[in-house]
């Protein structure tokens, strides 16, 4: 019996359409990371990138629990003294949707060389409209639990 070992000719790629709108910033980050990374897949593979496309409209109609809204902070550094600069979710919210979506998805993916390829795949748009309607992507459903 042989051994299957998926290669880069092998791999076919879906486009998917996930509505953020009222879905839970965590859980919503975990199922768009399984799908970049493609383990909802039976050819699942850690050393190739068989993820699929993932386009996220309504980012910024996500829902967060407890008091992240206030409380949680995004952090950047330009290496300058006195150059720390922070944001609250409620303000990164309000503008720039994309990316806290963004920044939670990659907190979701591996720590290696194929995060940003996999990132690039990821599509976030603020709104329900996008531009990839010539890709016939699919609608993705998250069922809340």
């Amino acid at each position: 019996m042989k051994t299957f070992a998926l290669k880069e000719a092998d791999i076919q790629r879906e486009w998917w359409v996930v509505d953020a709108e009222g879905q839970t910033l965590g859980r919503l980050a975990t199922r768009i990371a399984t799908l970049l990374r493609g383990k909802h897949k039976p050819a699942f593979s850690t050393h190739l990138d068989n993820g699929d496309f993932v386009i996220v409209v309504n980012a910024e109609k996500i829902k967060v629990t407890g008091k992240k809204l206030d409380e949680k902070k995004y952090y950047s550094y330009s290496l300058y003294p006195g150059g720390l600069r922070t944001v609250g979710l409620r303000e990164q919210l309000a503008k720039h949707p994309d990316r806290v979506i963004r920044s939670a998805v990659k907190g979701m993916l591996p720590d290696n060389r194929m995060t940003e390829k996999l990132m690039g795949k990821l599509k976030v748009y603020r709104h329900a409209g996008h531009p990839h309607g010539a890709q016939n992507p699919k609608a993705y459903k998250i069922q809340e639990k």
